[in-house]
This record gives C-alpha cells, structure tokens and sequence, in this order.
C-alpha cells in the first residue's frame, strides 16, 4: 500500500467517544469494552479470554453494564458505540461475577493448598478479589474425572478445569496440534482428547503451551523437582546442572522481577546454594550445537545432502515432524539438542577430564521447555551408554526449589559459571529467541562459506517475534535462501508452502513456541491480565540480545573451549567422534497415537 494510501485508510479510521465509569474516552470503531477500559487503567477481570485466539465470552466474568441495555454484556467480545455509557464496577456488576465465581467453584476440585498454582491462580485471585469466602453455595452432583498422568511431560487434572477453553485454542490455533477439545454437551462437558483416549496415546508434541495458558491447576508439567533433591542427597553422585539460554531473562519473573530482567548472576549464585557440583551454561552446547550445525549445513550444500536442512533443536518441533511432517524427516538437522549435545560432553570428555565414571554424574538440565522432558528419554541419546540428560525440569520447578531451599533470590550476589563449561558466546545466548539459532549458524556459516574472517555478526532480517521470516543471503558465490519460524501452526504453513512447490529454502529453523524458548511451554506463568496486553516475547528476547552486544566473544566456532574439545578429543566438526556423540536419529511416526 502506498503512503497516500496508508494516509486515507488512517483517515477513515472512524474514532468512537464514550464513557466508562464516568469517564470519557475515544477510541477506534471495533474496540471492545475490555480493551477501551484498559485505555483509562481499568482493568475488567477475565477467565477465558486470550487475545486473539479465545475471544468467546464464555466464562461471564468480564460483564460489564451498559445504560439502557438490560442485560449485563461480555466486555471481551462486545464493542463499543458511540455515546455508549458503561459500569464496570456496579453493585449489579459485582453481585453477577461473584455469582459466577460460586456456580464455577460448585464443581471444582478446591484442594488449593496442595495444588502446583496456589497462589498463582486466576481463579483464587478473582475469589479473592470478590469476597468469595462460602465456596459450597451451589453444592450439588459433581462428576469426578480420572487423573491422567500417561504423557511424559504433563498431567490433567478435569476436577480443577473450569472450560475456559484456554488449553484447546492454545493447541490448536497457535500449534495446529488439535489433540484436546471439548467432549459430550451441557453438564456433562469436558476437555478431553478424541474419544476420550489419554494424553499418552495421542500425538501430542509435548510443546506445554496449554500449560502457561491454563488459569488454573488443571494442567501442569510433571514435576521431577524430587529426583534433583534425591541426586543432590546422593554422595556417590556428581550433579551438574546446566541452563538454557532463556531461562536468565525469565526466572526473575518467579520472584517478582521486572519482565525481561537478565538474572542470570543471582540464578548461578542460587544454582550453587542448592548444592550443584557444578553450574555450567547450556549456551556453551549452544556454540558446540551451532559449529557442527553449520558444518552439516555447509556439507549439504557442497555434497547434494536434503536440502533444506531444517533445525532440531526444537524437540516439540522434531516430535511434530515425526508424527505430522515425517515426509521432512530427512531434512532435520541430525545434531542433537543443546540440551543433550551438553550431557553428552559431560559424560565424555568432561568425565574422562576429570576422571568421574559417568555413571556417577547426574545431569541435570534447567529448561523453558516442557519437550525437554521428553527428549531426555528419546531413543540414540545416551553417548556414552547412559543417557546423556538425566532429569529435565522447567525454570517453575527450579524456582519452586529455590523457593523451597530458603534461598531470597533478589538478595542474592551476581556470581559467574563455572570452568570450563560455563563459556559461551553472545551467539549461545541469542538461542532462546525466535531466529537466535539462524542467527548464530549464520555468524559461523558465512565465515566458512566466504572463508572471510570479518563476515558479518549481525543478521537483523531474521530477528523479531513475527512467525515466518523469509530473506536471503549473498555468501560469496550461494544464494543462501533461509526462514524462521516459530509456533507449529505457523511451520505447518511453510512447510505446506513447500510441499506445493511455492516456496524453496537451503535452511530453516523452526522453533515449537510461538516466539522460540522465551515463550516455552516452562516458562514462569503470567496471567492472562498481563499476557494479553504485555509483550512477552519481544522483553524476554530484547534481554537476550542485550547479553549478546554486551559479548566480547560473539561467533560460536571462535569459543576457546569448543577449541580445546575439538583439538583433544573431537578433533574436527562432523569427524566421526562428533558424530558419535553430538549427533542422533529421528523417526517416522504414527500421527494418530503418541
């Protein structure tokens, strides 16, 4: 669109004047109630919108009186109109949503003080908030669901689901998964998968999205927080723990830090007071996945490998692939996960450094990822005859264990990873946002392919939060045509695309969260009051790489460590040692069954 085009189409914007609470306020024809108060600081409680994806109105909570209308109106989906009069605070208002509140409670399961999200649930607070304090007043039949524990990351609990709805936009219109919805009609509802079958016979890809939008306790990764306490009790054991790349600009949130804040000193300092043997940084696996990467990336393009090469670092991603795309099966990278390129290191060339059996060191990795569990117990990942990551747990289950050890995190000094698997790059931190993993390859890619040492480090076209991204790069004599993406609904349509003959790639990433690991299915909780007007995923991101230009060390392959691995013991990227250990397998799988 021209920019006199533009111009008209912004003049044509009709503006809409009306009052809420007495108070006058404009804005765009189209705007809902929900999102005009929020232009005067008036925040009208929800339980099941999510902007975008779950605008339905069905839980009632965000009523809202208008003058001359006799019934109250779902301020999430209704909008406004000129001259409009609006009470969102009324004795009508308020007197409905309590009501609401007892009708949800009259069939919810209300062990809070045993439940994963007390003192972090949507509903507590609105009941808190409204005076709920008789929580039997419609006391009547309630239908008691099985617990289903069969999946290898999460469970569901149905006896604490309020059919918001949430969980099933989640994983269908922002993953195209589809594999919970609801099940039967009137009271007999629930979420649930096709015929009823458990999580763990469907394809689920394991991603956790319905999880961080759940406002409730009803669904809730696996907690393996016990395993960590038990190895840590264990003397024969040596625990070593390793972070993500996200997880320092997340876990402040945990304890009531600013969105985005990079506590990546108090997390190592707080990784210590636990007890770890040693606290190392995932994002040197990063580099260590990234030299290799780009090795493979280089050799396919030279020798006539599938192109295009796509990403697997993503194990929500890689199980999407399997089950719904196993035609691209041969296109994954076969370089493992960071996660699990760190494991393997430290159970080959860490133990043999330090002379520890490795079946005596306990790997523990800290991960934004739900997959992460999963991919702990995937078949070809266990390099040196043990499984290369022995417990996998969210940045939630480690901040319940600082929470549970004592620890005041704020008070906690900044303090450094330690040696020698705790040195990365600027390229190991940019990992956990969307294009991150492009981004670093690149760095390392065009430096080999050009066999230039002063190729470019930043590649700004493949950054941002948008869900595809589409350029390309001139590296000497190729043509380099890459995309990002991130969320699976989005990579189903690239992957279409290109299964039509539209659209042709030498190399993608694709990440399974929609805006990469700083918005994975592990991540700290944010309700949907901020998650709806707050942008996540550009704060988290931003921090990520403000650590990178802070980085004096920003090219993967030029890691001093990496250096000394391969020199000693791998002796080349892509050798057969690297293979043996950093590389893996993927599979063709069933889409119908998990």
């Amino acid at each position: 669109m021209s920019k006199t085009n533009m111009e008209t189409a912004q003049q044509e914007v009709r503006m809409v004047h009306l009052t809420i609470n007495g108070l006058p306020v404009t804005v765009p024809q189209g705007t809902t109630i929900l999102e005009a108060a929020r232009q005067l600081a008036i925040e009208i409680p929800t339980l099941c919108y999510l902007r975008e994806i779950n605008e339905i109105g069905a839980c009632r909570i965000c009523v809202v009186e208008v003058k001359g209308m006799r019934g109250l109106v779902a301020s999430c989906v209704y909008p406004v109109a000129e001259g409009m009069e609006v009470l969102t605070n009324s004795k009508r208002v308020f007197a409905s949503r309590k009501i609401d509140l007892e009708l949800i409670l009259s069939t919810h399961d209300k062990h809070c003080l045993s439940c994963v999200r007390s003192g972090n649930c949507e509903l507590q607070k609105l009941c808190k908030d409204f005076r709920v304090y008789d929580e039997n007043v419609y006391a009547g039949e309630n239908i008691q669901y099985d617990f289903d524990d069969s999946a290898k990351h999460m469970y569901r609990d149905n006896n604490k689901c309020i059919l918001c709805r949430r969980c099933v936009a989640a994983c269908s219109k922002w993953q195209s998964v589809s594999v919970i919805g609801a099940n039967d009609r009137g009271f007999a509802t629930h979420i649930g998968c096709a015929f009823d079958d458990s999580l763990g016979e469907v394809a689920c890809v394991s991603c956790g999205q319905c999880v961080v939008v759940c406002p409730t306790g009803a669904i809730a990764e696996k907690d393996n927080t016990k395993d960590v306490w038990r190895a840590l009790g264990d003397p024969t054991k040596h625990v070593l723990v390793q972070t993500a790349p996200s997880i320092r600009v997340t876990l402040g949130e945990a304890f009531d830090m600013p969105i985005g804040t990079n506590v990546k000193g108090k997390m190592v300092a707080a990784l210590r007071r636990l007890g770890f043997d040693g606290v190392f940084d995932t994002d040197l696996a990063a580099d260590l996945t990234i030299v290799e990467e780009a090795n493979e990336l280089v050799e396919r393009i030279r020798e006539g490998g599938a192109l295009p090469m796509i990403t697997s670092c993503s194990p929500g991603w890689v199980r999407f692939c399997e089950h719904y795309y196993p035609e691209f099966v041969p296109n994954l990278s076969t370089c493992k996960s960071p996660q699990q390129m760190f494991g393997a290191l430290a159970k080959t060339w860490y133990a043999q450094r330090t002379g520890i059996d490795p079946k005596d060191i306990f790997v523990v990795g800290i991960m934004p990822c739900t997959a992460k569990k999963f991919e702990t117990q995937r078949e070809d990942e266990s390099a040196a005859g043990v499984p290369d990551v022995d417990v996998a747990i969210t940045t939630r289950e480690l901040a319940r264990m600082i929470d549970r050890a004592g620890i005041n995190f704020q008070n906690l000094p900044d303090e450094e990873f330690d040696a020698p698997l705790g040195v990365s790059s600027g390229a190991g931190a940019i990992f956990g946002a969307t294009g991150g993993v492009m981004e670093a390859a690149l760095r390392t890619a065009a430096e080999w392919i050009t066999g230039e040492a002063g190729a470019p480090v930043e590649f700004p076209q493949v950054r941002g939060v948008e869900g595809i991204k589409k350029t390309s790069y001139q590296l000497g004599d190729l043509t380099l045509k890459v995309a990002v993406v991130s969320g699976l609904r989005n990579a189903k349509l690239l992957l279409d695309s290109i299964k039509r003959g539209e659209e042709d790639f030498q190399f993608i990433e694709i990440m399974g969260c929609p805006g990469g690991c700083v918005n994975g299915g592990g991540q700290p909780v944010q309700p949907a009051r901020v998650r709806n007007f707050v942008d996540l995923k550009s704060l988290r991101a931003a921090a990520l790489y403000d650590e990178d230009e802070r980085s004096t060390l920003r090219k993967s392959h030029e890691n001093p460590v990496l250096k000394e691995v391969y020199q000693d013991f791998l002796k080349a990227p892509g050798s057969h040692a690297a293979h043996q250990i950093l590389h893996t397998s993927y599979r063709k799988k069933d889409r119908f069954h998990g």
